[in-house]
């Protein structure tokens, strides 16, 4: 999958990117578990969008410099903004409001009669975000849904959650819901329960490719007991020094 990254960059005129945590955003290479930056292909004529620095954690900001430093340019703020055929939101809460993880940059392209939101990591947890999605009148929209095996710790993730996303389904054409959702199957049978309450398209990532969800995630527990990880492995793998050939 990070192979694929990489290579779309060659293709790609715009990236964008809806906030500074590690699954969303390239990194340096001393954590080795997410995308480097280092391994970035030339950039030149790319045209940044970035979430900006106000609303983040330290830990973001910290982020958010070390990218800018060294992509060799200052990261443009671009939440409220309109350029051509793509518009950004203000700041949308991530997840639940207050809940100190910040906040994320929304995204609309629109292309003749199809309008496509990304509304990465809101997690269906707070209304005013849904509400803005769709007042952007999409047909499309990506999101990821509620952390369903966060429930105990995310009260919102259970009533006000469903009533959102009840919400958004009944007016998208289609609506893809996946990352926080699918960390659990129960959270795959919520998204089924509720394709099964609209005449809407509801699914997730892997159904909209036209694949069979995996469930990785949601199966961590079993797959370390069925294909045990040596003793070192992780450390071995953090110094480029053991990878993932023994258990394909």
């Amino acid at each position: 999958m990070r192979e694929k990254i990489l290579s779309a960059f060659g293709e790609a005129t715009d990236v964008v990117i809806s906030h500074f945590h590690g699954d969303h955003m390239p990194m340096r290479a001393e954590d080795p578990y997410q995308l480097p930056m280092e391994a970035l292909p030339s950039l030149d004529g790319i045209h940044f969008w970035c979430k900006g620095p106000t609303k983040i954690s330290a830990l973001s900001s910290k982020r958010r410099r070390e990218l800018s430093d060294f992509l060799g340019f200052p990261l443009p703020a671009s939440e409220g903004k309109k350029s051509g055929s793509m518009e950004f939101s203000p700041p949308a809460p991530h997840g639940a409001r207050e809940k100190g993880f910040g906040t994320v940059m929304m995204t609309r392209i629109c292309e003749g009669d199809e309008v496509f939101v990304h509304s990465s990591d809101i997690q269906l947890l707070h209304r005013e975000a849904v509400l803005k999605v769709l007042a952007w009148e999409p047909t499309i929209v990506f999101a990821s849904g509620p952390p369903i095996y966060l429930s105990h710790r995310v009260p919102e993730a259970g009533k006000e959650a469903s009533e959102n996303a009840l919400l958004l389904a009944k007016h998208v054409d289609t609506l893809i819901l996946d990352h926080h959702l699918l960390r659990s199957f129960e959270g795959y049978s919520w998204l089924k329960e509720l394709d099964g309450k609209v005449e809407n398209q509801v699914l997730c990532a892997a159904e909209f490719m036209g694949k069979a969800p995996e469930l990785l995630e949601a199966q961590r527990k079993a797959l370390y007991e069925k294909k045990p990880v040596l003793s070192g492995w992780h450390e071995a793998y953090a110094c480029g020094k053991a990878g993932f050939e023994e258990y394909l």
